[in-house]
């Protein structure tokens, strides 16, 4: 059996849409179509989708905005941006955010698939080597799991997911509190701060079955991850 390719389609167009996402099914993708940004944001974070495809302008919130907000918390995903605008300075700012492809309209849905295949495919090969041994856990950040020894794995929320990927990647560094706030959170602020010590907390709580993993508090500095 064929594994079906998650994809989140934001289109306001509903008529448009709803041609793409038909065509996409019928080449073995799985289509989550939303009609605005708001939408596109909340069905990301509960949908778990393997590429996003954006139009640009949308209500609500437009392509851009919604693909920097998903940049603070994933600098992963496959980001593909559908537009009517040529201007060589909306090409340049999709990619400053982010973007890995841009497709104008009119489109083929057969260069569409192509370039969906192949980011896909490339972020697989990627995350193949996010698999970590953190003491005696494994970390597997694609799923969002933890699993300690021979236990059945532990569920991780998206953003504990992210705050732990970023402490294993700087692992005996001291990761940087503001610069992870800003990236996590989108601010440095005190709320936001009191929000990070909650889920440091958390991941303390889950990684305790395994005493060698410390998670340090470096004041005025951030926090180290040793094992």
């Amino acid at each position: 059996m064929t594994n079906k390719i998650k994809l989140l389609l934001a289109e306001d167009e509903a008529a448009l849409g709803q041609i793409i996402k038909e065509s996409l099914e019928t080449r073995d993708f799985e289509v989550i179509l939303c009609e605005n940004g708001e939408i596109a944001y909340n069905k990301y974070l509960s949908d778990v989708p393997e590429i996003l495809v954006l139009d640009i302008m949308m209500p609500k919130k437009d392509g851009f905005t919604l693909a920097k907000e998903i940049r603070t918390i994933d600098d992963t995903i496959p980001i593909i941006f559908l537009t009517a605008k040529s201007q060589t300075a909306d090409v340049v700012e999709g990619f400053s955010i982010g973007a890995n492809d841009y497709l104008k309209k009119p489109f083929s849905m057969e260069e569409l698939i192509v370039r969906v295949r192949n980011l896909v495919g490339r972020t697989k090969v990627q995350k193949t080597s996010e698999i970590t041994t953190l003491g005696a856990f494994t970390f597997d950040f694609p799923k969002q799991q933890l699993k300690f020894k021979s236990e059945a794995p532990v569920q991780l929320t998206h953003r504990e997911a992210h705050l732990l990927f970023h402490l294993v990647k700087n692992k005996n560094q001291v990761l940087d509190r503001s610069l992870i706030l800003n990236k996590l959170w989108g601010t440095d602020d005190f709320f936001s701060a009191r929000s990070m010590d909650v889920f440091i907390s958390k991941l303390r709580k889950k990684l305790s079955k395994d005493e060698s993993i410390q998670i340090i508090n470096v004041r005025g500095f951030g926090y180290k991850l040793t094992d």
